[in-house]
């Protein structure tokens, strides 16, 4: 059930207790979990934190400490599926669910003792009505026994008749029932045929913090990166993330306003946070400004930078711009401080003629002291880098452990170094596309687009993992779509949806898949994958692992991939 009051109906709940809480392996969820451990540490709440990246580790570590634990906390996991038939906890197990898939398993919905849901209410949930899909077996028992106790005490002719009635009766029942199931199933049909996200766990929990007067800027600035980690991964829409930005801003204003009148605000050690207009370039404060150019989705795409053409574009662009190359390629701290006066203006002024209007977007950016600056999507790319390093982790938690701790003022040293994987991740994510663009790797299979990484293939270790695999397979889409614009041909393949495969452990012969919703303006980032997904590998027994929270994302046995795809042609048909 939905959890209206989350003071007193889930934190005044758990204060007391000791509480075991799940983080799914996102940038959102370790948000949303730096918060609630300052809380927890403020209160001296005992807590144990698992990090889980699939089903099938929070399946075992649920098994693992269920006898130890009352109250179970999951963050980013768990809302959109039965957890109850998953796990199988005992009668009072108590689980607190803040996630932000979509939509929210109905059987979680309607549970009113062991299921509580930390979800706003203003997202646009649709949830069929109890009525539409949960029939009382125990009514339906009385009524079929309910014509026999009628029966007795009456004359044969009348029990005849009473017979005919009682026939009548149970076939316009039965009938009812039929009907009854068919619009059920179609209600559910329309109900879960579409993944998508809502507000970020991490603004949940900062709200949480602002209703009890115990939020921190540190917590305003983790709820801040749980929203930019929405956007720079297209989970939800343009829409949708200016208006949590609006509400965010707010926060900032109070916050900034609230300090200003302490005597630490201008020390070395103090934090501010900004609300600004800043380009939409990936971490180029840390950067160069020609290789941010070169390796942001953005602006490579639109220029068409892996063709020999897009290059001479480049060069033009900057020539625009009134920026040197040698300017350019420098690091952009570097840089002549009278260039960079009045540089984003410059920038966004030649971009329009470009055909870039998006150059700058709404965000956040963060001062330590007066040395370290980030933007929220700097931090982000870094601590997604450190998640997901292809980097050998014996431990199976040391990578999440080192993301976590990125996030925090007192490891810098962690942040900068997730950056510097992030570049080199996001220099292979350019590399990958150009070689697919130029290689004619994306093909049309009917109602979807194709892409294929083989073994061998420059860099395919870094995309193994779900979270780089579709944020490479979203910027091959926009790069494709912008590729086809110009071309009369293949002008219907830009309203497609991509599936992409890359290759995730040899020695098992297994692939990781990835669906990817049509990249058009309007989009709602709707996600009709993980339904097709599911039933193409049971119409043809292919031998699939539904492991991960995000259901457009499986993983293949490699030698079951063509009959998979035959499935989904016509399935998508």
């Amino acid at each position: 059930m939905f959890v209206f009051d989350f003071r007193k109906e889930f934190y005044e709940v758990v204060q007391n207790q000791r509480v075991l809480f799940f983080v799914a392996s996102d940038v959102d969820a370790l948000c949303a979990c730096k918060i609630l451990q300052a809380l927890f540490q403020c209160d001296h709440v005992q807590y144990t934190l698992v990090p889980v990246s699939g089903w099938q580790e929070l399946e075992t570590a649920f098994l693992e400490h269920k006898e130890q634990f009352r109250y179970f906390i999951f963050i980013n996991c768990g809302a959109n599926v039965d957890l109850l038939d998953i796990l199988q906890p005992d009668e009072d197990a108590v689980f607190f669910v803040c996630d932000s898939h979509r939509p929210v398993n109905v059987v979680n919905v309607y549970n009113d003792n062991q299921i509580k849901l930390l979800i706003k209410q203003d997202d646009d949930l649709e949830v069929p009505a109890y009525d539409d899909i949960f029939r009382d077996e125990d009514e339906e028992e009385e009524e079929e026994h309910s014509g026999d106790e009628h029966d007795q005490g009456l004359e044969p002719s009348g029990k005849r008749t009473r017979l005919e009635e009682e026939i009548v009766e149970r076939t316009l029942r039965r009938r009812q029932r039929r009907e009854w199931e068919a619009r059920r199933r179609d209600i559910l049909f329309d109900y879960e045929q579409y993944e998508y996200h809502g507000t970020s766990s991490a603004m949940v929990m900062f709200d949480l913090a602002w209703m009890m007067s115990k939020d921190l800027s540190d917590m305003l600035w983790w709820a801040i990166v749980g929203l930019t980690d929405q956007w720079v991964q297209d989970k939800i829409t343009q829409m949708k993330y200016v208006t949590d930005v609006g509400i965010l801003q707010r926060h900032v204003s109070r916050h900034n306003h609230r300090h200003e009148d302490e005597e630490h605000a201008l020390s070395v050690d103090c934090t501010r946070i900004s609300f600004e207009y800043d380009l939409r370039l990936v971490l180029y404060q840390h950067w160069s400004l020609h290789d941010s150019l070169c390796n942001t989705c953005y602006t490579a795409a639109r220029l068409k930078l892996w063709s020999l053409h897009g290059q001479k574009r480049l060069q033009e662009f900057l020539a625009d711009v009134g920026l040197p190359l040698k300017q350019a390629k420098q690091k952009f701290q570097s840089m002549d401080i009278s260039l960079k006066e009045n540089l984003l203006e410059m920038i966004e002024e030649s971009a329009n003629k470009f055909g870039m209007k998006d150059m700058r977007v709404q965000t956040f950016s963060i001062h330590f002291g007066f040395k370290h600056k980030f933007l929220a999507s700097d931090v982000v790319f870094a601590t997604l880098s450190l998640m997901e390093s292809p980097e050998k982790d014996d431990s199976g938690m040391g990578h999440f452990i080192q993301a976590l701790d990125s996030l925090s003022r007192s490891n810098l040293d962690k942040l900068y170094r997730g950056l510097e994987l992030a570049k080199r991740q996001l220099r292979a994510t350019q590399q990958t596309i150009a070689s697919c663009l130029c290689t004619n790797l994306v093909i049309s299979q009917g109602p979807f687009l194709y892409c294929a990484l083989t073994e061998g293939t420059p860099d395919v270790s870094l995309f193994s993992k779900p979270a780089s695999l579709s944020l490479l397979s979203r910027h091959l889409l926009k790069s494709f779509v912008c590729s086809v614009r110009s071309r009369t041909k293949n002008r219907r393949c830009k309203l497609l949806p991509l599936v992409m495969a890359a290759p995730l452990c040899v020695e098992q012969g297994t692939v990781t898949v990835v669906g990817i919703p049509p990249e058009t303006d309007g989009s709602d980032r709707k996600n009709f994958f993980g339904r097709a997904f599911e039933k193409a590998a049971e119409g043809t027994n292919s031998r699939t692992l539904h492991n991960h929270f995000d259901l457009s994302v499986i993983e293949l046995k490699a030698e079951d991939r063509s009959k998979f795809l035959d499935a989904l042609v016509s399935l998508l048909s």
